[in-house]
């Protein structure tokens, strides 16, 4: 497992094409829940839990078995709740990182939430006080949306 991590990491830095990200959008109580990223892109920023798409998974298989590896959770996925790219360049103006990002929306959540070893922490914040944290750029777009839209927020 560690060989494939490590072969697959490799392909996302300076990537040939775009790579395929999923994200599991979690709220509960005004609240959201996010993870502090342990990898780049984005380490130490906090972000929507999700992960790559493998070849041959489905979005919806990718997202339920990430959140899962991510979290701990078990959940069952509602309608999409954006569609956003990420693309950092170097210092040289070459693209080092070009994901696509599509989240969903969790219907059902069972569990309790716990790091694994590409989160550093998770937490739960109140959508009044997100903008005191960190977040990675596609995560602002996402709350900006979820805000602006009012959608979801219970």
């Amino acid at each position: 497992m560690a060989v494939w991590l490590k072969l697959k990491m490799s392909e996302r830095i300076y990537p040939l094409q775009p790579v395929v990200g999923v994200a599991v959008v979690i709220i509960r109580d005004e609240r959201i829940l996010l993870v502090k990223r342990r990898n780049e892109p984005g380490r130490g920023k906090w972000a929507i839990p999700g992960g790559v798409v493998r070849v041959g998974e489905s979005l919806e298989s990718a997202a339920i078995r990430e959140i899962k590896e991510e979290t701990n959770l078990k959940v069952t996925l509602g309608d999409v709740a954006g569609v956003f790219d990420y693309i950092e360049y170097d210092g040289s103006g070459v693209v080092r990182f070009h994901y696509i990002i599509i989240d969903f929306f969790a219907n059902n959540v069972e569990g309790t939430p716990h790091p694994s070893s590409d989160v550093e922490e998770i937490i739960w914040v109140d959508f009044k006080e997100v903008a005191n944290y960190e977040l990675t750029s596609s995560t602002k777009r996402l709350i900006q949306k979820i805000l602006s839209s009012k959608l979801k927020i219970k």
